[in-house]
């Protein structure tokens, strides 16, 4: 059984504006010191589970020269270009159905979000082969939860129990899937012990995953395998321009997840990271004896627990804690750090600004 990989590279980043913008988003930038994209980080972290030719892309057409350009090593066949956004179970559903169209039915299919990072890359390996054992031995769905260490309300969870049918270790079955909490709720599920973040990674057959669509969203099944059906030849792009914008927008996990049988997770404690906002950037990089990360042309006097980010300008920091502050050619965020979910307003305002120019 071949092992593949979906990685979905679709987002906009929005909550990194001024640096994601819409023609250059989260997954295509770098956030970390070796100066490596989130996507070719996320790539680089397969080796050694699946090879470079079974690993897909699904993007936004927008950002398909950006992905042709930052994975060379990627074939240019497996870059999948959506003419528009329609969430993640017709992203999963399309990609199962090219991976069954160009090898046959019954491959393994990682599916990963491209804008995660992985401290222990070791130890998240080992968990994905673990979920490929899961995946290989029946008709399961496996999620990677992620085991939390405060109470999160930007995710969803999952609860789960002990499992009393597959008798491996380390895997639990899945009770249901919760939408984000509130911050007394979330403090709950920390205490209970019973939930993990929801990661947005998932492991199965491409067979289990079709039947599932199947069964679950037909309207999606039967669309994306005509869709997959012109792959490989010069008639696909046409046939995903025009069928992919009259699929349904919905989510996997409440399209298929929260509805399926045989759900199964497995706990991960790798040194997981969502980057959601700026704040995960003193989280991903080492900071100064103040807690400051800078980058760029920065004094700083006086500033702590501040991240700034420079650009051609120098930029002044006196007396600033707590503060983020972003530099870019056009734009500059200065954001209090108790206020970064709110970054994505500023989005909102441009929008009705009609300032299309700095989206």
């Amino acid at each position: 059984m071949r092992i593949t990989a979906v990685i979905m590279a679709g987002g906009k980043g929005e909550r990194f504006w001024p640096k994601s913008r819409t023609r250059l988003p989260k997954q295509f930038l770098s956030l970390t010191s070796d100066k490596e994209t989130m996507i070719q980080k996320t790539v680089e972290r397969l080796k050694g589970v699946a090879e470079p030719e079974d690993i897909f892309i699904v993007t936004n057409k927008i950002y398909e020269k950006l992905a042709h350009e930052q994975l060379p090593q990627i074939p240019a066949e497996n870059i999948i270009s959506e003419p528009c956004g329609r969430n993640t179970a017709p992203c999963i559903a399309l990609a199962a159905a090219v991976i069954e169209k160009k090898y046959g039915g019954e491959q393994i299919m990682l599916v990963l979000p491209s804008d995660h990072l992985i401290r222990y890359e070791e130890m998240y390996t080992d968990t994905l082969r673990q979920a490929i054992a899961v995946a290989e031995s029946g008709q399961r769905l496996v999620t990677i939860g992620i085991t939390p260490t405060y109470p999160e309300t930007g995710y969803g969870y999952i609860q789960f129990e002990r499992d009393t049918t597959l008798g491996m270790r380390g895997v639990y079955q899945v009770s249901r899937f919760v939408e984000k909490p509130d911050i007394d709720t979330a403090r709950g599920y920390l205490a209970s012990g019973k939930y993990l973040w929801n990661s947005g990674m998932f492991v199965w057959k491409t067979s289990t995953i079709l039947m599932n669509m199947n069964k679950l969203m037909p309207e999606v099944y039967s669309g994306v395998v005509e869709i997959a059906d012109k792959f490989g030849t010069d008639e696909f792009a046409v046939a995903l321009s025009d069928g992919y914008e009259k699929l349904p927008s919905e989510s996997v996990d409440f399209g298929i997840m929260e509805k399926a049988e045989e759900i199964y997770t497995i706990p991960g404690s790798f040194g997981w990271d969502d980057v959601g906002n700026w704040l995960a950037v003193e989280r991903i990089n080492s900071t100064n004896d103040l807690g400051n990360y800078v980058e760029g042309d920065v004094i700083t006097i006086g500033t702590k627990h501040c991240t700034i980010c420079g650009g051609k300008r120098l930029i002044a920091a006196v007396g600033v804690e707590n503060t983020i502050v972003v530099d870019t050619d056009d734009a500059i965020l200065i954001c209090d750090k108790n206020h970064t979910q709110d970054v994505k307003k500023v989005i909102e305002n441009l929008k009705i600004c009609n300032r299309a120019a700095l989206l």
